[in-house]
């Protein structure tokens, strides 16, 4: 079933966007929620007629995400976390301690942009990609360092 999205999705694609997608997604979930039209000839029309500010919005987005992007390159996150004698972790840092952390910083960003492939469970230094938007993507440093026990 063809139908043309009415706002950025994910995985699936960007605001304006004519997808071809199973009729029972398009039915039971995209329609419903607003998230798509259906590609009829009227709505392709209205897309049309919309097309310039969408155009713009994608690109402000685009130059906001660049800016972001910029200002996360210079941050490095330092986390301390109780850790054992070949420097395994007892617990982990995950992405949503990273965006904890980012909030701590002032950078507001939803943890599933955060593409930790799996939670951190060792000591060192790491690098962690951040899909701010489809072609922005920054390198976050995250260092993580064992926990000296109190004496």
């Amino acid at each position: 079933m063809k139908i043309i999205l009415t706002q950025d999705m994910h995985e699936l694609g960007l605001e304006g966007d004519i997808l071809d997608v199973a009729k029972g997604y398009a039915r039971n979930y995209l329609l419903p929620k607003g998230l798509a039209l259906e590609a009829t000839a009227q709505n392709l029309k209205y897309l049309e007629s919309r097309r310039k500010k969408i155009e713009a919005k994608r690109l402000r987005a685009k130059e906001e995400a660049e800016q972001l992007k910029e200002k996360m390159e210079g941050i490095a996150l330092s986390f301390r976390q109780k850790a054992g004698e070949e420097g395994k972790l007892y617990g982990s840092v995950t992405a949503m301690d990273i965006a904890s952390e980012l909030e701590k910083e002032g950078i507001v960003i939803d943890r599933r942009k955060i593409a930790l492939d799996r939670p951190i469970k060792t000591v060192g230094e790491f690098e962690v990609p951040v899909k701010i938007y489809p072609e922005v993507t920054a390198t976050l440093k995250v260092k993580v360092k064992a926990e000296q026990p109190q004496e």
